[in-house]
């Protein structure tokens, strides 16, 4: 495992409290610490604005830039300060790094960057979401972007509690970008309804109070078909872990042992992994399980799915015609 990691992520900070601070990371280097995983750390390199533009509307990158010389909320729920646009900068180009390092180096490539990403549309807002929700730049649609100078065909895992709006939105139509978005069905942002799809946008739209047998099973049924169809030489996450039971801003009740899971399944390919939600015990704990799970491997050799579950997935298997 590679962590890719620079204390400008540290700079981008609200005034007064706000769920998505700074703390995030120092908590996620606590647990990598007392774990041993600390280490192998790179500094990523800083994206340029044409790099943005590969992914964002112009007129949306200069108004980000202009807001961070405001320091204010740029809508209700997402802040900015001087030193974001350098943060946001530097957590785009850090998962472009980790892509370029990627290709050739079959590893778990970590992105732990601020601010996070996959909320951000073309052009800002996407998909009718009331806010950006704590984004700016979508860090994981710069992965993918430069992902696709390599590959035909990209692979987008997004666990992230929340439905990744803004990349579905930047990469409608693109049928050569498979997203596969996991989330909690009913919350922010409002969209990744099971029907919302262009034939590679497959919501895994999931009820509320999902454990990691629910996932699990979801993961068997619709993840793998999709991995042994495409055969990926790499597969990009959006990585956020506030599925985890009680992180704080959902009602979901994941435990380590499907974060361990989903690092295991990945285990045959060079993963970029970057860092979206995730906000107390899912960093704590969530994070480290997908890291050891990738590492060493994790078996689970039955589950049992709720039936709200088990009748969403058929569904879901039916629309995308998966065998």
């Amino acid at each position: 495992m590679k962590i890719y990691y620079d204390d400008v992520f540290l700079q981008h900070k609200p005034d007064g409290y706000h769920p998505e601070n700074p703390n995030r990371l120092k908590i996620i280097r606590k647990a990598f610490e007392e774990k041993g995983l600390w280490k192998n750390v790179v500094k990523p390199k800083k994206a340029k604005v044409e790099d943005l533009l590969r992914v964002h509307d112009c007129n949306y990158v200069e108004f980000i830039r202009d807001a961070c010389q405001k320091e204010n909320f740029i809508d209700s729920d997402t802040y900015v300060c001087r030193e974001s646009w350098d943060s946001a900068l530097t957590a785009f180009g850090c998962a472009i790094h980790c892509v370029e390092n990627a290709v050739n180096n079959r590893d778990l490539h970590l992105a732990l960057v601020r601010p996070p990403g996959h909320h951000a549309g073309k052009k800002g807002v996407a998909f009718n979401a009331p806010s950006l929700g704590f984004c700016l730049f979508n860090n994981v649609a710069g992965a993918v972007v430069k992902a696709k100078e390599f590959f035909d065909r990209v692979v987008v895992i997004d666990f992230d509690v929340h439905h990744g709006n803004g990349t579905q939105e930047i990469f409608w139509d693109d049928l050569s970008v498979i997203h596969i978005d996991f989330h909690e069905f009913g919350i922010y942002p409002g969209s990744g309804a099971l029907e919302e799809t262009d034939g590679t946008k497959i919501n895994v739209a999931l009820p509320h109070y999902s454990n990691d047998d629910d996932y699990i099973y979801a993961w068997n049924e619709v993840v793998e078909p999709i991995l042994a169809d495409v055969k990926p030489k790499l597969v990009l996450v959006s990585a956020g872990f506030d599925a985890f039971k009680d992180d704080g801003l959902a009602t979901m009740e994941l435990t380590e042992k499907f974060y361990a899971f989903a690092g295991s399944r990945l285990r045959d390919f060079s993963v970029v992994a970057v860092l979206e939600g995730g906000y107390s015990i899912g960093l704590e704990r969530g994070l480290p399980a997908f890291v050891e799970g990738y590492i060493e491997g994790y078996d689970v050799e039955s589950v049992m799915p709720s039936a709200k579950v088990f009748e969403v997935v058929k569904k879901l298997r039916e629309i995308h015609n998966l065998r």
